[in-house]
């Protein structure tokens, strides 16, 4: 069965968002063009990678000499969206991700592929990890030019910094509920 792929190459819009309380909330990447909408279960550790990893190729191509791609230091107050997230209807899980870079659109370039129940064989051989995922049932991909890319990454942090307060003693999350500190012994 050939692979489904959700592809968007000028998306009208590309956000993470969480539901939920802190501490359980349940993070999204959701992305629009016209009346179609995808969005991917993601982990917290996984939309903060993300944003990290798209500033820094962001402020890798700043620093080719003329900058002909025309890269954004910062991010362009026409592009913050800080709107919340449309109807989610989670198309699958995130399982591996990948990101990359066009320079023939001046595009970031982000591929998501759902969890997959595949693992080791019986013998310990990692072929499930092949590049070749002719198997998988759907697969998400999006394209953003620059400036929607530092938006991005920039709306991504804010919502992932958005969680549960950190304590000053032990630098573990502080639930609702109360929190014990257990300092490390001296």
């Amino acid at each position: 069965m050939p692979t489904s792929v959700h592809d968007f190459f000028w998306p009208d819009r590309v956000v993470v968002g969480a539901i939920g309380v802190p501490g359980a909330r349940t993070f999204y990447l959701q992305v629009r063009a016209r009346t179609q909408v995808v969005s991917i279960a993601m982990e917290k550790q996984q939309s903060a990678l993300l944003a990290e990893k798209i500033d820094e190729i962001l402020d890798q191509l700043i620093t080719i000499e003329g900058n002909r791609f025309s890269v954004p230091t910062g991010t362009p107050i026409e592009l913050v969206d800080n709107d919340p997230l449309e109807a989610v209807a989670e198309q699958f899980r995130t399982g591996a991700m990948s990101l990359g870079w066009d320079p023939t659109t001046a595009q970031i370039v982000i591929e998501a592929h759902p969890i997959t129940d595949d693992g080791p064989d019986a013998d310990g051989n990692d072929e499930w990890l092949q590049e070749d995922r002719a198997d998988e049932p759907e697969m998400l991909r999006v394209r953003m030019p620059v400036g929607t890319a530092r938006a991005f990454a920039k709306r991504t942090r804010e919502i992932v910094g958005a969680g549960r307060p950190m304590c000053p003693l032990c630098g573990y999350p502080v639930d609702a509920d109360g929190h014990t500190c257990t300092l490390p012994e001296v």
